[in-house]
């Protein structure tokens, strides 16, 4: 018996030693990444205001949400084929084949739809044609999101965290700077090339590290790689349902404020995103990088899986809670010092969207439970959930609460999906 419960604490600390490690690793970059952040984004709202912020966003905002909806989740269900294959050479290869046909075939889909949608897109989302031209632009990032997202995947699925880590360092350093000379070279019309820089030369870093790992060998099976790509489509349609879905609430909660309260108040939300989902972002990211897959490969075994939910809950919120808090406390600081006086309004959005935070990183692990096993249907009902309590809150509350009402939503929607 004492024997049994020594395996047990061993085996404890060493899974907490590999949440950490993975996490210290992913952290690490995620520091690098909110400096290189931080700066980018300084640099932005110094040379264009609040207005350049706003408009970012909104830039970012359609290209995720086209990227995500022609992705149709096959990097999300690559990274659990991958996963479940990984000691399988033969299925692995037909799996990273059709991960990246696919990837590439819709990407290209996207980007015609994109351009060929661009007016209406631009009227629904900013009410006018002035934006037509680059609303279409952005179908090319679109192509080059799916292309990266392709390699990261692959990297995720095998547990390469450390290449992770490079590509993510490597390449938000180099858009940074590509991103930043655009904006100060052409100004607002800058803003557009400021957004592509980041999915361009994500591309170009995350190929590099994709192509240093080994080839696969057997024989191209056209059979078996439209059979992976239908089971990647299968449960990726799903995912990526619930990441539009998503995308589309905060594209129309970006709307709803650029129509009701300007342009400027559209920037300080944008400011109040930013930090919320940067800062955050260290202990999701650990978590999809290395949790994920320790969870898909153990599913079946519900005793190991309830032991890594708790381990990874505590981790997290150990890791995350702290600075949750310390952002709290010194948010009107944190604003001033990462954008400029002028987007102080964006200081109690901020606080209460890290309260949402933190009950999201408590709610993350068991969510990732639902993508282990497949289970698209109830993954799409609990982010239904959120999407439809954070998107009315605002809807109703904007008139009387103003812009305040996205940081109270955010922290309401995050309870109830809690």
């Amino acid at each position: 018996g004492q024997g049994h419960r020594r395996l047990e604490r061993f085996q404890a600390v060493t899974s907490h030693r590999q949440i950490f490690k993975s996490s210290a690793i992913i952290g690490g970059a995620s520091v690098i990444n909110i400096v290189i952040s931080i700066v980018k984004v300084k640099v932005l709202a110094v040379l264009l205001g609040p207005a350049g912020v706003g408009l970012m966003g909104l830039y970012q905002n359609i290209m995720g949400m086209a990227s995500t909806l022609a992705g149709c989740g096959v990097g999300n269900s690559g990274v659990r084929q991958l996963a479940a294959s990984s000691g399988e050479a033969e299925t692995l290869a037909i799996v990273r084949r059709a991960l990246w046909l696919g990837n590439l075939v819709l990407g290209l889909a996207g980007m015609a739809i994109l351009w060929l949608l661009r007016e209406p897109v631009a009227l629904w989302v900013f009410g006018d044609t002035a934006h037509i031209s680059e609303v279409g632009w952005l179908g090319l990032g679109v192509l080059l999101t799916l292309i990266a997202g392709s390699q990261t995947a692959l990297l995720q699925g095998l547990r390469r965290i450390g290449d992770l880590a490079r590509v993510n360092v490597i390449g938000a350093f180099f858009s940074a700077i590509v991103g930043i000379s655009l904006v100060y070279l052409l100004g607002q019309a800058g803003v557009i090339w400021f957004v592509l820089a980041t999915p361009a030369i994500s591309v170009l870093v995350a190929s590099y590290y994709a192509a240093r790992l080994p080839r696969p060998q057997s024989p191209r099976d056209w059979q078996a790689i439209r059979q992976q790509w239908q089971a990647m489509l299968k449960l990726g349609i799903p995912f990526m349902a619930a990441g539009l879905l998503t995308l589309a609430t905060q594209l129309a909660a970006r709307s709803i404020i650029l129509r009701e309260l300007g342009l400027d108040a559209s920037g300080y939300f944008q400011a109040a995103w930013a930090i919320s989902m940067t800062y955050i972002g260290f202990v999701l990211g650990a978590m999809a990088a290395d949790y994920y897959p320790r969870l898909t490969e153990a599913i079946n075994d519900h005793p190991r899986v309830r032991k890594l939910v708790n381990e990874q809950t505590e981790m997290a919120l150990l890791l995350a809670g702290p600075a949750l808090l310390a952002m709290i406390t010194f948010a009107p600081w944190v604003i001033h010092l990462l954008y400029a006086a002028s987007f102080a309004p964006a200081t109690d959005v901020l606080r209460w969207q890290m309260l949402g935070d933190i009950l999201k990183v408590a709610s993350w692990p068991m969510g990732f439970i639902l993508l282990a096993m497949g289970r698209g249907g109830v993954f799409i009902a609990t982010e239904i959930t959120w999407n439809a309590t954070y998107l009315g809150a605002i809807t109703l509350g904007i008139q009387e609460w103003g812009l305040v009402i996205a940081g109270v939503g955010f922290w309401f929607a995050y309870m109830v999906f809690f």
